[in-house]
C-alpha cells in the first residue's frame, strides 16, 4: 500500500486531527448550515479516517474483516481522493465571497471527485489481485490490467489536487496580510510540495516496473515519509487560520484568569448580597472568567465606601519614591487602598457604614481600580504592598505631628 510499517508517525497527526475534530464537532451542531465550519469539518473528518485507516495494521484488519484481498486498497485511496476535493474546495471557500460562481466551482470539484472515486472501485471489482500486498501494492500490481488503472487513479487525483491548490495559493498568498491565514497558507504549500515528491516517487517505481526495472524502494520507503508529512502538514495548515484566534484567545484568557486569582482570593470575604450561579472548573474558560471579573468588580462595589482615593494616591507616590515603574506603583497603590478597605470592613461594626466620603463611581475612578491584572499582580507580592502601606501610615503620622 501507500504506506510502511512505523506506527509511530501516525501516532501525532492523528491525535491533533482527532482533537481539532473533538474542538470543531460543537461549532458544527451549532453552525453547520455556514459554509466555512461545514467545509472545515468535513476536511478534519476525513483526514483523520485517512489517517486511522492507513496504518498497515489497519490496512490488514480491513482485508482480514472484509475477507476480500486488497480492499482496502479502494477505501484508502477513495478516502484520500475525498480528501483532495476537500482541500481543493476548502482553498475556494477561502479565498472566494460567496457567489453562485464559487458554489458552481466547489460542486464542479466534487463531481469529478466522486466519478473518480466511483472509477476507482469499478477498476478494483474489474482488476485481479488475489494476493494482500500491505506495504508494496502499487508496484506489485503495476502490470496488472485494471490494478494499473486503479493505482494511476488515485495517485493522477492526488497530484492535480497538490498542483492545482498550490498554484491556487501561490497566487493568492501575496495578497494575503493576516498572521494566522498566512502562517496557514505556508504550511499548505510545503505540504503540497512534499505531496508532489510522494506522487513522483511512486510514479518512479511504478514506471520501472512497467520497463522491468525494480524501484520499489521508491514506493516503499522513500514516498511513505512524505506522504506523511504531506497529509500533516496540509491538515496543519487548514487549522492554523481557525485554530490559531481560538488557542490565541484561550491562552490569553488563561494567563487573565490565572493572574486575577490573588485578587479573587483577598476579595472573598466581600460577600455578594445574593449565592451567585454556581460555575464548575470543567465550564469553558471564558465563562469561568467572566464570572471571576464580576465577582471582583461585585466584590469592589460592595467595598467602595471604604476606598480612600487621599490613601491609594500616597500609596502611589511611595511606590514610585521606592523605584517601581507607574504600572507597578499603579498596582501597588490599588493593592494597597483595598487591603485597608478590607481591613476597614472588617473593623466595623455593621460592615455596611460609609468609611469614606466619596461617591462609589469617584472612588473607582480616582484609584484605577478597573485595572485589575495590575493590582492582582500586586497581590502576589504582600510584602511590597505592606511595605508601602506602612511607609504612608508613617508620613501620615509624621504630617500629624508636625
Amino acid at each position: 500500500m501507500s504506506l510502511t510499517g512505523f506506527h509511530i508517525p501516525y501516532t501525532l497527526p492523528i491525535v491533533l486531527l482527532i482533537l481539532a475534530l473533538s474542538l470543531k464537532t460543537p461549532t458544527f451542531v451549532r453552525a453547520w448550515k455556514d459554509p466555512d465550519v461545514r467545509a472545515t469539518t468535513l476536511l478534519l473528518l476525513l483526514a483523520s479516517t485517512v489517517f486511522l485507516s492507513v496504518p498497515p495494521a489497519s490496512i490488514h484488519r480491513i482485508n482480514t474483516t472484509t475477507g476480500v484481498p486488497n480492499i482496502a486498497a479502494p477505501w484508502v485511496y477513495s478516502l484520500l481522493t475525498a480528501f483532495c476535493a476537500s482541500c481543493l474546495t476548502m482553498v475556494i471557500t477561502w479565498r472566494d465571497e460567496p457567489s453562485p460562481r464559487r458554489s458552481e466551482r466547489i460542486r464542479r470539484i466534487w463531481m469529478i471527485y466522486l466519478g473518480i472515486i466511483g472509477a476507482l472501485w469499478i477498476t478494483f471489482l474489474l482488476a485481479d489481485a488475489p494476493t494482500e500486498r500491505i506495504y508494496d501494492l502499487d508496484t506489485y500490481y503495476a502490470n496488472e490490467p485494471w490494478m494499473r488503472e486503479h493505482i494511476l487513479l488515485y495517485l493522477g487525483a492526488h497530484m492535480v489536487s497538490a498542483l492545482v491548490a498550490a498554484y491556487m495559493i501561490w497566487r493568492w498568498i501575496p495578497k494575503v496580510s493576516g498572521g494566522w491565514l498566512r502562517a496557514g497558507l505556508v504550511f499548505l504549500q510545503a505540504g503540497y510540495a512534499f505531496g508532489l515528491v510522494f506522487d513522483v516517487a511512486k510514479f518512479i517505481a511504478i514506471g520501472a516496473r512497467w520497463t522491468g526495472g525494480n524501484l520499489d524502494w521508491l514506493s516503499t520507503k522513500v514516498a511513505p515519509p512524505f506522504a506523511i508529512l504531506d497529509a500533516s502538514l496540509v491538515g496543519l495548515g487548514f487549522i492554523l487560520p481557525q485554530g490559531g484566534p481560538f488557542l490565541h484567545k484561550w491562552l490569553r484568557d488563561q494567563r487573565t484568569y490565572r493572574r486575577l486569582r490573588p485578587l479573587a482570593r483577598a476579595l472573598r470575604t466581600v460577600a455578594p448580597p445574593a449565592a451567585p450561579a454556581r460555575v464548575g472548573r470543567f465550564a469553558p474558560l471564558d465563562l469561568r472568567l467572566l464570572q471571576r471579573q464580576q465577582r471582583i468588580h461585585d466584590a469592589l462595589l460592595r467595598l467602595a465606601p471604604f476606598l480612600e482615593p487621599l490613601l491609594h494616591d500616597r500609596a502611589f507616590e511611595e511606590a514610585r519614591a521606592a523605584g517601581h515603574s507607574e504600572e507597578h506603583a499603579r498596582g501597588i497603590a490599588g493593592a494597597v487602598t483595598i487591603r485597608a478597605a478590607l481591613d476597614a470592613r472588617t473593623a466595623s461594626s455593621s460592615g455596611n457604614s460609609r468609611h469614606g466620603d466619596a461617591d462609589t463611581a469617584a472612588v473607582r475612578t480616582h484609584t484605577d481600580l478597573d485595572d485589575l491584572e495590575v493590582i492582582a499582580r500586586a497581590f502576589q507580592r504582600p510584602r511590597i504592598v505592606q511595605t508601602i502601606r506602612q511607609r504612608v501610615a508613617m508620613r501620615e503620622s509624621d504630617n500629624t505631628h508636625v
